[in-house]
């Protein structure tokens, strides 16, 4: 969707909770020495400055790391993602806000590869500024769904895939559960992370892909998070994270740690 801009959202929310989990399985992965590749179908501009006007139209990353941003002695997910961002900001204050393109490099092992998709041009450019000459990024500029066929399965047998669109195309529903349909055929042990939006008077439900994609129950988590009532943006008032082939290392964890989240107060 050319329309839809990352920045207007960078740090919100759902950026918290889907990012934490992220880090959680991008080190679970990573116990393991075997190079994995990591594929981000909707990429996006990779870093974020909090003080562009972009950001600071809606301020959503008010209600999102903001809240998080002072806190110490924090559960060791939290903890493992409020570090990674600080290492952005290393004067101290909140400027900038990382990306999962810029997550997943920071994160990266030298054996480890890192595939960015993006159809949005402005942010192409900004993924090519910054990632140009870099030996273990590999841009694909185009539909992030059509590319997952393209590089998948992984040279090295261990992927994950983390699926992040806008939801604002009608066909999103379809154009998803095609994309997963090949690439589990292609892939039927890679990781995949897929995020969507809980929306008043718009409900995205993907109860039925585990049937769609012949996936057993312990191959399929998700997990819902609906947001403090002064956290809502808009009519969207929480989010969910759709996990295919969860290591099982870290599912609990991320049980444990889903039924005790919560936004900090003010």
């Amino acid at each position: 969707m050319l329309s839809y801009r990352h920045g207007f959202h960078a740090g919100n929310p759902a950026d918290v909770f889907k990012h934490a989990v992220l880090i959680a399985l991008i080190r679970a992965l990573q116990e393991k020495p075997r190079a994995i590749q990591f594929v981000d179908t909707h990429a996006g501009p990779a870093l974020y400055d909090l003080a562009d006007p972009v950001a600071q139209k809606n301020r959503e990353y008010a209600s999102g790391i903001g809240r998080w941003w002072p806190l110490r002695d924090l559960d060791p997910l939290m903890q493992a993602y409020l570090e990674l961002v600080r290492s952005f900001n290393p004067a101290g204050a909140l400027e900038r806000y990382p990306g999962s393109p810029m997550i997943f490099r920071r994160l990266l092992r030298p054996n480890d590869k890192l595939v960015l998709c993006e159809l949005h041009p402005a942010e192409q450019k900004a993924l090519k500024t910054r990632f140009d000459g870099d030996p273990q990024v590999r841009l694909r500029l185009g539909n992030g769904y059509e590319q997952i066929g393209k590089v998948l399965p992984p040279p090295g047998g261990r992927g994950l895939v983390l699926i992040d669109p806008p939801w604002e195309l009608k066909t999103e529903m379809d154009d998803l559960t095609a994309s997963l349909e090949r690439a589990v055929r292609l892939f039927a042990h890679g990781v995949y992370l897929v995020w969507y939006p809980m929306i008043e008077g718009r409900e995205i439900s993907l109860a039925e892909l585990p049937d769609r994609l012949g996936l057993s129950p312990e191959r399929w988590l998700d997990l819902r998070l609906e947001f403090a009532p002064e956290q809502r943006l808009g009519r969207m008032y929480g989010c969910g994270l759709a996990l295919i082939n969860c290591p099982y290392r870290v599912r609990q964890t991320l049980l444990d740690w889903h039924r005790d989240f919560s936004a900090p107060a003010r």
